[in-house]
């Protein structure tokens, strides 16, 4: 039987201190065409953090937030380099937390006068970004909307092989512990804030989320840019007294129908929608995909469910890779697929080894089902 030729683009993402030569060479040999960049520094003035891999979001802190702004002179800078490697710049992932603390974390009972022009300026500082994103031609901006990032995980050796990953393994005291003033997500955005953030309903997370879209959506779509959103990673109803906002498939549906636009859509992370205890992943992923509401697609397999899963290699966990990208294929989508996280691999490069398996598995699959 014939096939027409898949429309699936295989993708790479980096840190920003990965943003060499070195590292987009490697991008291009294991057989990416797009690069997904995580333009924030998660690890600036840390030297603790976890530089040659993902941040874990155990009790260490990741950096300090720079609230830089990004600039088109900045971003033309990096997008000349990933190009010169025969590579496209598909998306920019994340916000700098200090770019939206006062958007993410406002509350209706507390409307003084410093915090409404704070949470002014910070919805001038994204708007700016946004339009310099689509000045210099990069389609896709991923966000999500969290309070607290991603918390409470542990690393562990007990996956094939006993080979080091991360995971949950229940409620521990880092997803109880109340998130400091100085803090938004796992970063520190206020050195000098004191005492803990005031516990929010989920409620009044929706009314910044939609709050958000209004102010965002229109100025993406005049600059070109998609907004696409990251579900909450690890998907719990609170952490650290504070409430979670995309933690089951359906409320997917809820952010797409805050603001109706070709430009609110989906960073799909299929290892986080596994992990969720409602919903079927293969539904959930038809469900969206038919809708041309998926920008692009985390890749990573898991083994259970909140609060106890572990993230494992991408061929042997609960989701069978193979037929999700045959969903994929059959709703045309066209976006791009990159390797999530990987388990380390023993020798003397692991994290280059493990996304190395990662992306040959993904590679694999899309130009066999092109066959």
């Amino acid at each position: 039987m014939l096939k027409i030729k898949s429309e699936i683009k295989i993708g790479f993402g980096l840190y920003r201190h990965m943003l060499d030569d070195a590292h987009l060479r490697f991008a291009k040999q294991l057989g990416a065409t797009h690069i997904i960049v995580h333009l924030c520094d998660y690890f600036n003035k840390n030297t603790d953090s976890y530089s040659d891999n993902q941040p874990i979001g155990d009790s260490s802190r990741w950096g300090i937030a720079s609230g830089e702004i990004w600039s088109i002179e900045l971003l033309q800078k990096i997008k000349t380099k990933i190009e010169q490697h025969g590579l496209v710049w598909y998306a920019i992932e994340n916000f700098d937390p200090k770019h939206w603390n006062y958007i993410l974390f406002n509350d209706d009972r507390d409307q003084s006068e410093s915090k409404k022009y704070k949470k002014y300026k910070q919805f001038e500082t994204i708007k700016q970004i946004i339009s310099n994103v689509g000045s210099v031609g990069i389609p896709v901006f991923g966000y999500n909307f969290s309070l607290t990032g991603v918390t409470g995980r542990i690393i562990r050796n007990d996956v094939r092989g006993n080979a080091q990953t991360v995971g949950m393994d229940g409620i521990n005291d880092m997803l109880t512990t109340p998130l400091p003033k100085s803090m938004a997500w796992n970063m520190t955005v206020d050195p000098d804030a004191k005492g803990i953030h005031q516990v929010i309903s989920e409620e009044q997370l929706w009314r910044n989320l939609n709050e958000f879209l209004a102010q965002i959506i229109p100025v993406a779509e005049a600059s070109n840019v998609i907004m696409a959103a990251h579900p909450d990673d690890p998907p719990l109803e609170n952490v650290r007294g504070l409430p979670k906002l995309i933690n089951q498939p359906d409320k997917f549906q809820r952010l797409l129908d805050c603001y109706l636009s070709e430009h609110n859509k989906l960073e799909y992370c299929l290892g986080t929608i596994s992990e969720m205890t409602q919903g079927d992943v293969y539904e959930t992923t038809k469900r969206y995909a038919l809708q041309d509401k998926i920008a692009y697609v985390h890749l990573r397999n898991v083994i259970g469910k909140v609060p106890h899963y572990k993230e494992v290699f991408i061929d042997e966990g609960d989701i069978n890779i193979k037929r999700i990208i045959q969903i994929l294929e059959d709703a045309h989508f066209k976006g791009v697929l990159i390797p999530d996280h990987s388990p380390q691999m023993s020798g003397g490069s692991p994290w280059y080894t493990g996304m190395a398996f990662a992306m040959g598995y993904i590679n694999a699959l899309v130009k066999n089902n092109n066959t």
